[in-house]
């Protein structure tokens, strides 16, 4: 017999990147399909990403004043506790008004007061980590929520080993397939069908140290001859820089580009990735068995960007350049690892046994299993 099932109140909270927006909304849109009806209601930063792309598909949601604190200057931050307190009362109020049966934190700086206030009002919890090294807030929630759900193996360093699932981090399922072989995904690029290709992508802001390495490399003539392409995305703030750099010492076999709309297309055309190595990056290359180079960020919370990168670099699933080397050794590690068929077929081969499907589906059954008090393992 089909039971339908009643439709849940969910709050969700974080944000940030959209490291952690993406998955946020993955998690939505699988509780919605197996919930038909179900009210989620987002809270986010008011002054960050998730205000914009949370509306943008369709839901609601609340902003709070919330900022992070600053480690190299304390004195600031008794403005950042003023906010912190009204972003409690906030949080509060909205757990109260809403009345969630369920509250799911993703990480970032509005899940900590959101998460807290539901746990204090009886709220069962379930966090999502995406990366191999958690984050403060995940951290400090992890003692009152009910499962914490996790992408890579080794969390008992910062979870209790009872509550952990191992889910995986959901992604877009638009990135999956994008109905066409790689030879028309390249033409849709507009760069060469027959060579392999290098696609050096930095996030929709773009990543400096990344974007200076390849225009050092155009000035040192590394393009000439080389038998591949590279299709380049600089971010919206460096294209105008890496433009002229590219103008002044132009190859046919280097496009460039400020954003890419269609990743699924850029994805299936690459034979190569070079990218940052945030978790939703890490977890779309697994899935999609593409060999990379992983140039993790600094500018990131606990360094979590190169734990990620060498928990891929450890076991031979991607080459790895820290971010200080990208100037002198990104293109010639690029251009070893592309240029080695065998290295291609190795590296994806290793990344797609990593890889764990369904990963929505599988934290929405944990949500299932929270609400109707049974075992999460």
């Amino acid at each position: 017999m089909n039971h339908k099932k009643q439709p849940l109140r969910v709050l969700i909270s974080g944000g940030g990147t959209g490291g952690h927006i993406f998955p946020a909304l993955s998690i939505a849109a699988a509780i919605e399909k197996e919930y038909p009806g179900s009210k989620i209601l987002f809270v986010g930063a008011e002054d960050r990403m998730e205000m914009q792309r949370v509306p943008a598909a369709g839901y609601e949601i609340i902003g709070l004043p919330v900022s992070g604190f600053d480690r190299k200057h304390l004195w600031r931050n008794f403005a950042v506790m003023i906010k912190l307190w009204k972003c409690i009362r906030m949080a509060r109020r909205i757990v109260r008004d809403f009345r969630p049966d369920i509250a799911i934190g993703v990480g970032g700086y509005a899940s900590g007061p959101t998460l807290k206030a539901a746990q204090r009002a009886g709220v069962p919890t379930l966090l999502q980590e995406q990366n191999s090294y958690a984050g403060v807030t995940n951290k400090l929630l992890a003692a009152h929520a009910y499962a914490i759900c996790v992408a890579y193996t080794g969390m008992e360093r910062f979870f209790p080993a009872s509550k952990i699932v191992m889910t995986g981090n959901p992604v877009r399922a638009s990135i999956l397939d994008p109905g066409m072989t790689q030879e028309d995904a390249k033409r849709a690029l507009g760069v060469d069908p027959s060579k392999p290709l290098a696609l050096i992508v930095g996030g929709s802001l773009g990543a400096l140290s990344i974007n200076e390495a390849i225009m050092q490399a155009l000035r040192d003539g590394k393009p000439q001859g080389a038998p591949f392409s590279v299709y380049w995305q600089t971010g919206a703030r460096y294209i105008d820089r890496c433009r002229k750099v590219a103008e002044e010492f132009p190859y046919e076999n280097v496009t460039l580009t400020d954003f890419i709309s269609d990743m699924a297309v850029a994805y299936r055309a690459a034979d190569l990735v070079v990218a940052r190595a945030g978790a939703g990056t890490i977890s779309e290359l697994e899935l999609l068995g593409k060999p990379a180079v992983l140039v993790p960020s600094p500018n990131v919370a606990e360094d979590h960007q190169r734990r990620n990168a060498e928990a891929l670099a450890n076991v031979g699933a991607a080459g790895l350049v820290p971010d200080a080397q990208a100037m002198g050794h990104l293109w010639d590690e690029m251009a070893a690892v592309i240029e080695n068929p065998a290295l291609l077929a190795e590296l994806s081969a290793n990344v797609s046994r990593l890889a764990l499907p369904d990963s929505d589906k599988k934290i929405v059954d944990t949500v299932a299993k929270v609400l109707e008090h049974k075992p999460i393992n």
